[in-house]
């Protein structure tokens, strides 16, 4: 009877011991039921995953994290101890990345498969990748924006003090001075402007008779283009004739008759030759005028008393009409 009470007893502690097993393998994830695979993974940081974290392949769970420690006392680097429930077939060389499940930041594990033809097997460690978080990803993106508004800002301070440097009281002055030259300017040019108008609107109808002349005239000028054409073309003759014809001698044999004309004219200025004498010799000149004078005299009288000069009467004349009177007397 007494033995019986020690088995019993022994029994009963033998369940507990084993209960409690199983529930401390339970809290931790493992099945002491099922076969299960056991993979790792080293990362750098476990950046907030918590033991029993969801392990999944493209949102399906196959099994959970069920241990974390250093891969050893001299690493800071984390191994992860994956079991895996599910028989799926793991290609090796998968990455088991840490991503966030949620807005809050939860983070569970995804099994990426590789394209390995080789099975990854029980105690293998694969690739472990960490998914940047939102918070990260921002931190990311923001980080280079943050960085030019801090340089904009600097600029605009340097901009603003230069500025402040720059427009004293005096330069305002200036500038207030340059804006009322300018609205003066502005004024001038409106007022020339309307004077403009006004100009172009009266001499509209001037205007339109030069451009209704200037059209005519076009349309005279095409009407008479063919007439043109053989203007120019006249012209490129007599330009061809004036190219071909020997000017140069001709202009030689002026010059050479030129130079004799003024031969003769020294010659006559010398009193040369008949002419010269005739033209440089004043009594010559005033006996030949008045043989002239004479010549003329007896060309009247003849005139006026021929039978003086030729008689055919068989009676002659009188004395007194035979005797020369002069003209005029």
């Amino acid at each position: 009877m007494k033995i019986k009470r020690e088995v019993r007893l022994g029994f009963f502690g033998l369940v507990t011991v084993s209960l409690f097993v199983i529930c401390v393998n339970f809290l931790k994830g493992k099945d002491l039921f099922n076969r299960n695979r056991t993979f790792y993974a080293v990362y750098e940081a476990t950046s907030g995953i918590q033991d029993a974290a969801p392990v999944s392949v493209n949102g399906f769970n196959i099994g959970k994290v069920t241990d974390m420690r250093f891969v050893n006392k001299h690493s800071n680097k984390i191994l992860l101890e994956l079991t895996i429930s599910n028989k799926v077939a793991i290609p090796s060389n998968s990455v088991a990345r840490i991503f966030s499940l949620d807005l809050l930041g939860t983070k569970n594990i995804e099994i990426i498969f590789s394209d390995s033809k080789t099975e990854a097997q029980d105690g293998d460690t694969l690739i472990g990748g960490i998914q940047p978080s939102l918070t990260e990803e921002v931190n990311r993106q923001v980080a280079p924006l943050k960085a030019k508004a801090e340089s904009l800002i600097s600029s605009l301070d340097t901009m603003v003090t230069v500025l402040h440097s720059v427009f004293n009281s005096e330069t305002r002055k200036n500038i207030n001075a340059s804006f009322v030259s300018i609205r003066s300017t502005l004024s001038n040019l409106e007022s020339t402007s309307f004077q403009m108008d006004t100009l172009v609107y009266g001499q509209r109808k001037r205007m339109e008779r030069i451009m209704f002349n200037i059209e005519s005239i076009t349309q005279n000028i095409r009407e008479n283009d063919q007439n043109i054409t053989n203007i120019l073309n006249n012209f490129a003759l007599i330009s061809d004739t004036l190219a071909k014809a020997n000017i140069a001698g001709t202009l030689t044999k002026v010059n050479e008759v030129l130079t004799q004309v003024a031969g003769i004219t020294s010659k006559i200025d010398k009193g040369q030759g008949s002419l010269g004498l005739l033209v440089n010799d004043q009594k010559l000149y005033e006996n030949l005028d008045k043989s002239a004078a004479r010549l003329n005299e007896l060309v009247e009288d003849m005139k006026l008393s021929p039978y003086r000069y030729v008689n055919f009467s068989v009676f002659p004349p009188s004395k007194k009409r035979m005797i020369y009177t002069a003209p005029g007397k």
